[in-house]
């Protein structure tokens, strides 16, 4: 721990795998709320 320097670590891939959760996440959100949308159409 001793060779630790704030603001040095390279979170490129942390970065990336963040923005894929959060594509992968918008993506289900939206495709729940269609399958809502459609069972609330055509449930009756």
């Amino acid at each position: 721990m001793a060779d630790y320097k704030p603001g040095e670590m390279d979170i490129r891939e942390h970065e990336k795998t963040f923005e894929g959760f959060v594509r992968w996440s918008v993506r289900v959100t939206i495709f729940s709320i269609g399958v809502l949308i459609f069972l609330a159409i055509f449930n009756s």
